[in-house]
């Protein structure tokens, strides 16, 4: 496996993908979709760091390790996203009970769109391309022609440039 072998990789599979779906099950306490998530992130990590081991005591002991780090990890990100959701929640019901913030984030919106229609046409496109279509910064440099961190770098100007003119324009209306 160490050497990019997909029949290594095949036996491994076949050796070990059993044995790790148990002990992240049991780990998982039962949760199927967290186990199999772990178990998905498992596999990635040994095909990333796999390297040679004296005996299969130790290349277990590895893999429980690499295990146990997904499920953590996976765990942690499951907590992150329903925490998210419960302040999205909140700042919804937030919206929808007091008007004033409704019509500020209105407000926010129309300063934006404002300042968008201010930018250069090229960077308009852009920024509509990837925030607006949803369109990944690998689709969008391989139309332009230019590398990935080259749109990531024009995106971060213009986003600079966006944040700058609208606190502008925030502190010319606190100012008024």
């Amino acid at each position: 496996m160490t050497e990019g072998n997909e029949m290594a990789y095949h036996i491994f599979f076949e050796a070990y993908f059993n044995r790790l779906w148990r002990y992240l099950l049991v780990a998982a306490a039962g949760n199927e979709d967290a186990a199999r998530e772990s178990l998905q992130a498992t596999l990635i990590r040994v095909a990333r760091h796999i390297k040679p081991f004296r005996d299969e005591t130790v290349f277990w002991s590895w893999l429980t390790v690499l295990a146990r780090s997904a499920y953590k990890d996976e765990t942690r990100k499951r907590r992150r996203y329903f925490s998210f959701l419960d302040r999205f929640t909140m700042h919804v019901t937030v919206v929808l009970e007091n008007p004033a913030v409704a019509d500020a984030d209105e407000k926010l919106l129309a300063m934006l769109s404002s300042q968008m229609a201010l930018l250069p046409p090229d960077e308009q496109k852009l920024i509509e391309e990837k925030y607006f279509a949803h369109r990944s910064v690998r689709e969008l440099a391989e139309e332009l022609q230019i590398t990935e961190k080259a749109v990531e770098s024009r995106l971060s100007r213009i986003r600079s440039k966006l944040k700058a003119a609208a606190l502008a324009k925030l502190n010319d209306e606190t100012r008024a």
